[in-house]
């Protein structure tokens, strides 16, 4: 065998013991089971974007993990479900879809797009802002398209399957989380800021009202306007009053900011859980300091 050749069988060891050692850490983490039934809460309701063909309603079933189609709840969403619930157009295609499995209470929020690659504008910190606003905790929640969309089916089909399955959706608080949305992704668009600077910037606003909890809309428009110093963005006036139309709205639908900051801090919470697990996984890193081991002595051999 020749020294290249050799070299080359060693990269090829190199990827094979990494993708093993890190196997175990990510199935661990994302391994679900809907061969069995959750009797406390139900099944996981999984909501199927009408326009699907047949054949991509199961690519999307293969996506968000469904090994029984028995042991979920399916509902289609429709044109007619994303005017009622997020005043869309009664044209438009439904593509997106989700799985919804409740949680216990202090859980938290836990969104995932599992095709990230096929949902173009609505990203995860959307989903938990918006869905926060609305009233939906304690829930995981996994996102899924077959084609590149915006994402906008799932989120209509999230706040359907919680209406259909126990009718407590407030609409004053889904109108204000679609505004929420909206505005969003239209500063995300129309003023050149990224999305997770918006996200950010309603992330902070809505702590901020939680710590300082505002009696009137002066007091709202001062946290905007610090928070928008704070963090350099420049908007328009129009896009300003916007900003400051939307969390005066908030705070006139008593909305409990200190649920969604908690509920906030209890993802961010799990993220750095996920990452100090890895960290101190012991088995993962014996296998890389075997692997490191290996490595040195087939190049002993080498030479």
């Amino acid at each position: 065998m020749s020294w290249l050749t050799k070299c080359m069988a060693a990269c090829v060891a190199f990827a094979l013991v990494l993708s093993f050692a890190f196997s175990d850490v990510v199935s661990a983490n994302t391994g679900k089971n809907t061969d069995s039934i959750n009797e406390k809460f139900g099944l996981p309701i999984v909501v199927v974007g009408d326009s699907l063909s047949d054949a991509q309603k199961q690519q999307v079933r293969e996506d968000l993990g469904v090994t029984n189609t028995n042991n979920v709840e399916e509902i289609a969403v429709t044109a007619d479900d994303i005017v009622k619930y997020i005043n869309g157009d009664a044209n438009s295609r439904m593509y997106s879809s989700a799985m919804i499995t409740r949680e216990d209470e202090g859980h938290g929020l836990e969104i995932e797009i599992v095709t990230p690659d096929n949902i173009t504008e609505v990203t995860v910190d959307m989903y938990k802002n918006a869905l926060l606003t609305a009233g939906i905790e304690n829930a995981t929640v996994e996102v899924a398209s077959p084609v590149k969309v915006s994402g906008h089916s799932a989120l209509t089909g999230i706040y359907k399957a919680y209406d259909t399955a126990d009718g407590n959706l407030d609409p004053e608080r889904t109108e204000v989380a679609n505004d929420e949305l909206d505005l969003t992704t239209d500063l995300a668009q129309q003023e050149g800021l990224d999305n997770e600077k918006v996200t950010q910037l309603m992330t902070d606003i809505k702590q901020d009202i939680a710590e300082q909890n505002p009696a009137t809309r002066e007091e709202v428009e001062q946290i905007v306007s610090d928070q928008l110093s704070k963090l350099e963005i420049s908007l328009s006036e129009e896009d300003r009053q916007l900003l400051i139309d939307l969390f005066d709205k908030m705070r006139q639908l008593d909305i409990d900011f200190d649920s969604v900051k908690n509920q906030l801090e209890d993802i961010a919470s799990t993220i750095q859980g996920k990452i100090d697990e890895v960290a101190n996984n012991d088995g993962f890193w014996q296998g890389v300091k075997d692997f490191f081991k290996s490595i040195g002595d087939f190049f002993k051999n080498l030479f």
